[in-house]
C-alpha cells in the first residue's frame, strides 16, 4: 500500500552521526513564503539525504496526485527508512490537495452524542489515506482544551472547551487512528488551550495552578494516552506551576520528563513542534543550542530542523564536551526505532477500497459540516432566502492566502442557486472606495448576507479585523442581514444584534456549501 523498506533494522555499529541524525525531521515543501510544493522541493531533500541520514520527514503543500511518488523516491534514495509526517488535522486534502477536506475538530462537538463514532470514523478514513500516500504519522489529535476563547492559535482546532469532551474525543480520533495502521500525536503538552498568544511569534505562558492545570489540561493527553497514542508533541509555552524557571515546555525536563513521563506514565515518542517558531528560540543563540536543550530535556524528535546538517555538528560537539550523554540519544532514537517498526515492519494497514474511501470521505466530510452548521439566532423572518429575489453577499477573509491556494467556492455556490448575485470578496485592508461600492449595492439588495472567517492561523492576528467589524456594524444598522462566521462561535460576538446568526465551525468548502443549504431552509 506504502512505499517501505521491509525487515528494517537499524545497524548495531551505527555510528553517532547517523544514531543523532535520526532525531531530526525536515520539511519538504511550504505553505508559507516562499511556497514551494513537495515536488518543487524534492531535489533540495535528496541532496540533504546525501549530506545527513535524517529520521524523517514533515509534509507541506503536497498533492494527492504527485505526492505518493515523491515520497517513494525519496524513500528509496535514503540510507534508512523515513518516517514521514504531515499536519492533518482536517484530513489527509489538508496537505495532500486534491482529496476532500474535513470542518475544523471543534465541528464534531457540536455533532452531539454521535460526535466519538464520527471521530474515530474521519481518523481511520484518513489513516487509509494518509497511509497509501506514503505519509506515516499525523500530527494531531489536537488534545487542547480551549478555554481562552480570545485563543489565536488553538480556537476550532480544539475538539472542545470542555475537557472531559475534549478527552472522550481526542481519544477516539487516536483509536481511528490505529484501527487503520495510522501512527497518532496528541498535542500541543500540556496543553495550549488557556492562551491568548500564538507560540509562532511570542512565547505564551499560563498561568494556571499545578491543581488546575491536573484537572482542566492533562485529561484529553491522559485519554490519549490510555488510548495508545505512540507520540506527544510538546508546547511552546511556559507553565510556572510545573516548571518554575519558566522553560517553554519543549525545553523543560520537569514538564517533559518529570510530569509527562514520570506521572502521566507516557512510554512514547516526544516530538517537538515546529524548532521554526518563535516562541522556542528565546534564550537561545542558534539552533544548535536549541536542539541540545529540547534532547536533554526530553525530545525524542526535533522537528522542522532548518539547518541539519549545522544542527548535527552542533549535538556531536555536545557529546564530546560531555554536555549530552550517549546513553541519552540512544534513549531517544529507541524510540524512533520503535515508530519505524511500527510504520515499516508492523502488520500492513488494513486493506481498504481506494474509490470507495474516498467516497465515504466526500459523503462524511460533508455530512459533519451540515450536522455542525448551527443557527444561533433566527429571527425576523430572514430566512430562507429567495432564489428568485436580488442577493448581495459578501465574505470577510481577512487571512491572505498561500499562492498556490483556490479560491474560497462560496461565490460560484451562491450563483448556481441565485441568478441576481452580486458577490464580493474582502481581504484584510480594502479600499474606502470599495467598502462604499459594496455597501450602496447592500442597500439596494432584496436580501443581504455578510460572511466572515475567524480562525486560528499562524502568524495572523484572531478575529475580525476593528475597520472592517465595524463596517459589517454599519451594513446591520441599515438594514436587517444574515451574518455568518465561517469559524469560532465567539465570532458572532461583536454582531450580536444581527437577526439571523449562522456559525460554521470551519472555513473549509464543505461548510461554504453547507452554509448555502442553510440560506435555503425554512
Amino acid at each position: 500500500m506504502t512505499a517501505s523498506k521491509q525487515a528494517f533494522q537499524f545497524p548495531a555499529d551505527a555510528t553517532l552521526r547517523d544514531k543523532l541524525a535520526q532525531l531530526m525531521f525536515v520539511r519538504i515543501g511550504s505553505n508559507l513564503p516562499p511556497v514551494k510544493t513537495v515536488e518543487e522541493d524534492e531535489a533540495r531533500v535528496a541532496q540533504l539525504l546525501t549530506e545527513c541520514p535524517i529520521g524523517g520527514l514533515i509534509v507541506f503543500n503536497g498533492s494527492y496526485a504527485a505526492t505518493p511518488a515523491t515520497l517513494a523516491r525519496l524513500q528509496a534514495q535514503s540510507r534508512y527508512p523515513l518516517l514521514v509526517s504531515s499536519d492533518l488535522e482536517r484530513g489527509a486534502g489538508q496537505q495532500l490537495r486534491g482529496y476532500p477536506l474535513f470542518p475544523h475538530a471543534m465541528a464534531f462537538d457540536a455533532l452531539g452524542g454521535g460526535a466519538g463514532e464520527a471521530v474515530f470514523k474521519f481518523a481511520e478514513l484518513t489513516g487509509q489515506t494518509s497511509r497509501a500516500a506514503g505519509v506515516h504519522i499525523t500530527f494531531g489529535p489536537v488534545a487542547d482544551v480551549n478555554s481562552d476563547p480570545r485563543n489565536p492559535i488553538i480556537s476550532t482546532r480544539a475538539f472542545a472547551v470542555d475537557s472531559t469532551r475534549a478527552a472522550e474525543l481526542a481519544a477516539e480520533f487516536v483509536r481511528g487512528c490505529g484501527a487503520a495502521g495510522f501512527l497518532s500525536t496528541a498535542k500541543h503538552f500540556p496543553g495550549h488551550g488557556n492562551t491568548h498568544e500564538d507560540s509562532h511569534h511570542a512565547l505564551p505562558t499560563v498561568d494556571a495552578t499545578r491543581e488546575e492545570m491536573t484537572a482542566r489540561e492533562f485529561p484529553p493527553f491522559q485519554s490519549s494516552i490510555g488510548a495508545g497514542v505512540p507520540l506527544i508533541m510538546s508546547a511552546h509555552v511556559r507553565y510556572p506551576a510545573l516548571d518554575p524557571a519558566g522553560e517553554a515546555a519543549t525545553l523543560s525536563k520537569p514538564i517533559l520528563t518529570d510530569v509527562l513521563r514520570g506521572e502521566l506514565g507516557f512510554q512514547g515518542a516526544v516530538v517537538s513542534d515546529s524548532l521554526l517558531m518563535e516562541g522556542v528560540k528565546v534564550g537561545c543563540a542558534n539552533e544548535g543550542e536549541l536542539a541540545l536543550k529540547a534532547v536533554n530535556a526530553g525530545i525524542d524528535i526535533l522537528l522542522d530542523v532548518a539547518d541539519p546538517v549545522g544542527t548535527l555538528a552542533a549535538l556531536e560537539a555536545a557529546v564530546a564536551a560531555g554536555k549530552l550523554s550517549e546513553a541519552r540519544v540512544d534513549e531517544a532514537l529507541g524510540r524512533v526505532l520503535r515508530l519505524k517498526n511500527a510504520a515499516f515492519n508492523g502488520q500492513p494497514a488494513h486493506a481498504f477500497d481506494v474509490a470507495e474511501n474516498r467516497r465515504l470521505t466526500e459523503s462524511m466530510a460533508l455530512d459533519i459540516a451540515r450536522r455542525a452548521t448551527v443557527t444561533p439566532r433566527n429571527d425576523g423572518g430572514l430566512l430562507p432566502f429567495k432564489p428568485e429575489r436580488s442577493l448581495c453577499a459578501v465574505l470577510v477573509n481577512p487571512f491572505p492566502l498561500p499562492s498556490n491556494a483556490e479560491a474560497p467556492p462560496l461565490g460560484k455556490m451562491l450563483a448556481e442557486k441565485f441568478p441576481q448575485v452580486d458577490y464580493f470578496e474582502l481581504g484584510a485592508e480594502p479600499s474606502d472606495a470599495e467598502l462604499a461600492r459594496i455597501a450602496d449595492l447592500a442597500a439596494k439588495a432584496d436580501q443581504l448576507l455578510a460572511a466572515f472567517v475567524v480562525k486560528p492561523a499562524a502568524w495572523h492576528r484572531f478575529g475580525l479585523p476593528p475597520r472592517l467589524r465595524d463596517w459589517l456594524a454599519g451594513l446591520m444598522a441599515k438594514r436587517p442581514t444574515v451574518i455568518a462566521c465561517l469559524g469560532a462561535p465567539q465570532g458572532l460576538d461583536p454582531l450580536a444584534e444581527a437577526p439571523v446568526q449562522i456559525c460554521t465551525f470551519s472555513d473549509v468548502p464543505v461548510s461554504q456549501a453547507a452554509l448555502v443549504e442553510r440560506l435555503l431552509e425554512a
